[in-house]
């Protein structure tokens, strides 16, 4: 008889609610756990992916490198959520947001620690790794 494989499911310390436990990106977990967030990059056409990617949609390679989403990010659009889908629901208020930092654009959450009156569209922020009071592992935007 074969030997079983294992089950890579890193993946499903991600987040408030896990959507998937399996991908091939799982490494992204072991760098937020690291204090790193990761984004991919294709090492043939050179086309940036964050969440990271695995696979090229562009040139269809799946030479990617590991890059480290660093520096300061301009912020684009923002919103403030009163109500939110089910499993974040104990999570409101919160803002969701898009942070441009040039050849690549990052979606997610601003720091629940800065106050929705000093959020402003063009200020700078910052990607940086955050535990969740359930123990997931995510990243969210602080003000630099």
């Amino acid at each position: 008889m074969g030997k079983k494989k294992e089950v890579d499911d890193r993946f499903k310390k991600f987040g408030t609610v896990s959507f998937t436990s399996i991908t091939k990106t799982n490494d992204f977990i072991d760098f937020l756990e690291g204090g790193k967030v990761m984004g991919t990059r294709c090492k043939d056409c050179g086309l940036v992916f964050f969440p990271p990617r695995a696979d090229c949609y562009q040139c269809l390679a799946s030479n990617v490198e590991w890059f480290e989403v660093s520096g300061k990010g301009k912020l684009l659009t923002y919103s403030e959520l009163k109500f939110a889908p089910v499993g974040f629901q104990d999570d409101v208020p919160y803002c969701i947001a898009l942070l441009d930092y040039g050849k690549y654009k990052i979606f997610g959450r601003i720091a629940k620690d800065v106050p929705e009156n000093e959020i402003e569209v063009g200020m700078e922020m910052k990607t940086v790794v955050n535990k969740t009071s359930n123990e997931q592992l995510n990243y969210v935007f602080q003000k630099v």
